[in-house]
């Protein structure tokens, strides 16, 4: 776990403004997204509505994107843009605690359009291996459009990286644009001149597995695996601090303001938070107080999937994203993992 940087300095036009100037700066625009607002657009169909109340900062939004998109269904991705129904909440005082903690959909953008920078698809192999694929590679087309997006089976266009058409029209001549807010409230930028560099790095060495394959529901393929550490899956990238500018959520502190700052290469968006946050922060669908289902704990896991009850889990019996880098968690070889194994 590492601290995020304390001393770096954002530079307008040759002198500095804190995030709180930032914000007044918005002030004076045709829009101050820092504040309450009503973003209609009848051209795209897009309905976001942004209430801000004491602490609340609540977004209620029909997810459509207000600006130009790929077209829908496509190669690599045969789902159509559907208007979804949904209510986030944020803090307008976020806590920042220093302890990363993993989150799917980190945050949503200015217009209500989610950011889920992770893929569901997985690389499996014979041998054990499981490689998440990245949504920014050339092994599988997986339809993203030119605002590094695409659409899930629901209908929901989602950012998989910087949204360029946004950014565009979000652009006030400064380097920062303020695209977004993070679901522990803390704000979300993209760097122009991309001056904020990431801390993470590509893995030295190959990667192993062998009798590799990708499987969707139309078609099976086969997949190599072999080679140097290349970007294609998430694994291939570690966690070196101090390598960058930006903390392992790809966060830094700009003049006394924590912010998580987009970028052009991994992990494009911030895969966790530093701040206080709860699944429950996030309230889907039509009722504003469903509750997120809590993510299971390892040992929640571990029981549901040892099915023969033997306290330990072979190749056939783990799911999911826990079946990543089988090889690499059974550290002593014999073929099982045991819950202390899957713990570390």
């Amino acid at each position: 776990m590492m601290s995020c940087k304390n001393k770096t300095t954002l530079e307008h036009h040759s002198h500095s403004h804190t995030h709180s100037e930032i914000a007044d700066n918005h002030l004076h625009e045709p829009q101050n997204y820092f504040s309450s607002y009503n973003l209609i657009d009848e051209e795209f169909g897009t309905k976001t509505i942004v209430t801000v109340q004491g602490n609340t900062r609540k977004m209620v939004t029909n997810a459509l994107p207000n600006h130009k998109t790929g077209e829908f269904p496509t190669k690599g991705n045969p789902n159509t843009i559907s208007e979804q129904s949904k209510t986030y909440i944020f803090p307008v005082n976020p806590k920042y605690t220093g302890k990363p903690k993993w989150a799917r959909e980190p945050g949503v953008s200015i217009n209500g359009v989610k950011f889920e920078p992770g893929t569901a698809e997985v690389v499996v192999c014979d041998t054990g291996e499981n490689y998440r694929v990245e949504a920014f590679q050339n092994v599988i087309d997986l339809g993203l459009d030119f605002n590094n997006a695409h659409v899930q089976p629901t209908g929901a266009y989602h950012y998989h990286g910087s949204p360029t058409s946004l950014i565009k029209d979000l652009d006030k001549g400064e380097d920062l644009v303020h695209v977004g807010f993070a679901h522990d409230g803390f704000a979300m930028y993209y760097s122009k001149s991309g001056k904020y560099k990431s801390s993470y790095k590509l893995l030295d060495g190959k990667r192993e597995g062998e009798d590799c394959f990708y499987e969707n529901p139309h078609n099976k393929i086969d997949i190599s695996v072999g080679g140097h550490h290349d970007g294609t899956y998430g694994s291939d990238f570690e966690y070196v601090a101090n390598f960058g500018d930006l903390d392992e959520c790809n966060g830094t502190t700009i003049n006394g303001k924590y912010a998580y700052i987009i970028t052009d290469e991994f992990p494009y968006v911030s895969r966790c938070l530093m701040g206080e946050y709860e699944e429950e922060r996030k309230v889907r669908g039509k009722q504003e107080g469903q509750r997120q289902r809590r993510r299971p704990s390892v040992d929640e896991l571990f029981q549901k999937m040892d099915l023969n009850k033997d306290n330990k889990l072979s190749k056939e019996e783990i799911r999911g994203p826990l079946k990543d880098n089988f090889s690499k968690r059974d550290k002593n070889k014999d073929g099982y993992l045991t819950e202390d194994e899957l713990k570390n």
